[in-house]
């Protein structure tokens, strides 16, 4: 053992010699989180992590039988229904993906209301909204893939929006498409958005996300920021942190892999472009609030006013928050720290009530 030892110290130092790894490896091990009673909010980061690494585990081995464009519907049936626990690794990515946009969610508004977007970590919540938009976009690529009839007409319905957009908006959605209409070619434009161009930009704006939090350390919240240092406990992150994260992985993983076999994900009838869209149509859950207001918006305002206005009161909002680092700076406080804490209220209620009420109207 001794000697095994001895010559992971050699092969380490030849390593480290041309790699120069060892600060990186001090500056893990220096790592300390804060204990307190709201820790519990640190391990949604990791959660929205965990479940991003099982999405793609689970799509390298979807993308084996997957075969895009004319025989994408083909190609899926075959992988639930006669591929070796094709069903259950079909069900692991779909059941994860809808997870992940759960738990970033949820980190995201715990960010949010620790202030954690306050200097220095303004580029901390800016890549964390560009690695919300890009899971969102993987949802909804990853959407159509099956080809199936609720997924065609949902995508027909989802491009419909860019496409009212004026300036590039029509042009963006005819890129998308490929063509006049949903169909193969956009399945084919779809898959390479999915598997190669959203995972080049979300992992270059996780590791510089990782790197953020690793510079920065993790926030206190605003109660615990007023105690005194000597009353601030903290823990190593490794191997203390760590350990309680992998017990939140083990939790989440029994969770999805339960899901997955009790409730698979099904597979419906093959789109049929010349059929009429079958009744409540409606996009995944983290569309819905948007889905919801566009539709009230579209009722109430005659033409396409009531479309333009809904875009445009999202894209405002989106804007909105991602200038929240500038209006709520590190120096603000009283009144004004008092109000963005009840637009943060507003923002989750909001987000809350209207997907619940998009699924309740008809």
């Amino acid at each position: 053992m001794s000697k095994l030892k001895s010559w992971g110290r050699v092969a380490w130092a030849w390593v480290d010699e041309r790699l120069g790894l060892q600060p990186a490896v001090d500056m893990v091990a220096e790592k300390t989180v804060p204990e307190h009673r709201h820790t519990f909010w640190y391990y949604w980061g990791g959660l929205s992590l965990f479940f991003f690494v099982t999405q793609v585990v689970t799509g390298l081995l979807l993308m084996v039988y997957y075969e895009p464009g004319e025989n994408a519907y083909a190609s899926v049936s075959k992988i639930t229904n006669e591929i070796n626990y094709g069903w259950l690794i079909r069900s692991i990515h779909s059941w994860s993906a809808n997870l992940m946009l759960g738990a970033v969610f949820i980190h995201m508004f715990s960010v949010y209301f620790f202030r954690a977007y306050r200097k220095p970590r303004e580029f901390g919540w800016w890549t964390g909204l560009g690695l919300l938009g890009a899971a969102m976009l993987f949802g909804f690529s990853g959407y159509l893939l099956p080809m199936d009839e609720l997924a065609y007409f949902a995508t027909r319905v989802g491009l419909a929006v860019p496409e009212i957009m004026p300036g590039a908006g029509p042009l963006i959605t005819a890129i998308a498409r490929g063509g006049t209409d949903v169909g193969a070619a956009t399945v084919q434009r779809f898959f390479v958005l999915h598997v190669m161009l959203l995972p080049m930009a979300f992992m270059a704006l996780l590791g510089l996300h990782l790197w953020m939090i690793q510079k920065h350390g993790n926030k206190l919240p605003p109660g615990e920021e007023e105690k005194p240092v000597s009353e601030q406990r903290s823990v190593k992150f490794v191997p203390n942190f760590m350990m309680r994260d992998a017990v939140a992985w083990l939790v989440a993983l029994m969770l999805l892999v339960g899901l997955a076999c009790f409730f698979p994900w099904k597979l419906g009838p093959p789109a049929d472009p010349l059929a009429a869209a079958p009744e409540g149509i409606h996009p995944e859950w983290y569309f819905m609030s948007q889905f919801i207001v566009l539709k009230l918006l579209g009722k109430v305002l005659p033409g396409v006013i009531g479309e333009y206005l809904g875009v445009a009161i999202f894209t405002l909002g989106g804007v909105f928050w991602g200038l929240i680092p500038l209006l709520d700076p590190e120096s603000a406080g009283g009144r004004r720290a008092r109000l963005f804490t009840w637009i943060g209220l507003v923002a989750v209620i909001g987000f809350l009530f209207l997907t619940v009420l998009a699924y309740w109207l008809p």
